[in-house]
């Protein structure tokens, strides 16, 4: 069997804790690691960098650029799960079920950004509206999202989970109430909007999982769709995806009480649709693991489809 020599930049971070956790037992992975004591020496990472066939950043923007200029070896690939490369054209998207395009774009990359949790929720539901035609580039969307707390790293883990932590942390906390989400520029991009939504994320007190929502007025869709084709849309949209589902009509196979819980795919690489509303008014959400899908996992099944593993390998 061969095997596909692999670096993580970043190993000590949430993302990369748990991109490790998924890769280490892999039988077709030679797995190399940096010595603790250098992890900050850069001649180091260069050297790991340039002797692995992949190499996956678990970094913050600044220091995934910075790692990127050490590449020399031309066969070196780079998966990197920062915002920095996210709406770079010379890069490509990872989120491969959002079109063959995307897909086979990864195929053949050296270079491949992995989507945000945000951004992969809303371009779920909004890139198939507009690629459809129902949705107009100038619709102004608005777009709600509550997540765990996980998505806000091991600082904020820290705090969450102290036994003294503040009596703020007990309740949900909205951020980024300035409209400047890091996240915007892709989920505009990548969904071919002429502007970016009204972004409203809330923080709140479980470790992982999100729902992303997307509400929509009916009567301003091109060709004012019934909720039904909407629906039906979706499905023909992301049919035979093994990590895209989208459920019955209104989430009639899955919520109960008319509930959708936030942290139910925790722990997967999955992203599920739901369609629902009424006549007048539709609500699309997304379901999705901010660790999983929206993170480690999206990057390990870049990494999958890149090497020509089976794609579901060390994914649920």
């Amino acid at each position: 069997m061969k095997t596909t020599k692999v670096y993580i930049d970043g190993q000590a971070g949430t993302t990369g804790l748990k991109l490790y956790d998924r890769i280490k037992n892999r039988s077709d992975i030679e797995l190399l690691t940096i010595d603790p004591a250098l992890h900050r020496d850069n001649a180091e990472r260069a050297r790991l960098i340039n002797a692995s066939d992949v190499t996956f950043l678990c970094l913050p923007d600044a220091a995934s650029i910075e790692a990127v200029s050490f590449v020399q070896n031309p066969d070196t690939r780079i998966i990197d799960a920062s915002t920095a490369h996210r709406t770079n054209p010379d890069w490509a998207y990872g989120f491969p079920e959002l079109s063959a395009a995307h897909r086979e774009k990864i195929v053949n990359s050296k270079r491949v950004a992995v989507p945000g949790c945000y951004a992969s929720g809303f371009a779920a539901l909004v890139y198939p509206m507009v690629q459809s035609g129902f949705l107009p580039k100038n619709y102004p969307l608005t777009c709600h999202a509550v997540s765990g707390y996980s998505g806000a790293g091991k600082g904020a883990i820290a705090v969450y989970e102290s036994d003294d932590r503040p009596a703020d942390y007990d309740s949900p906390r909205q951020y980024a109430l300035g409209l400047t989400h890091k996240h915007l520029p892709e989920m505009q991009k990548v969904s071919g909007l002429d502007f970016p939504p009204v972004f409203n994320p809330l923080v709140c007190d479980y470790f992982a999982g999100m729902v992303v929502s997307v509400p929509l007025h009916r009567s301003f869709l091109n060709g004012t769709p019934s909720i039904e084709q909407i629906h039906e849309m979706f499905t023909a949209h992301y049919a035979g995806q093994r990590f895209v589902k989208v459920r019955a009509l209104q989430g009639a196979d899955v919520l109960e009480n008319g509930f959708l819980p936030a942290n139910t795919l925790a722990g997967t690489n999955m992203l599920e649709i739901f369609v629902c509303g009424n006549e007048d008014r539709i609500l699309l959400a997304s379901r999705l693991d901010n660790l999983g899908k929206g993170a480690s996992g999206a990057a390990l099944q870049c990494f999958n489809i890149m090497t020509g593993a089976p794609e579901e390998t060390g994914l649920e």
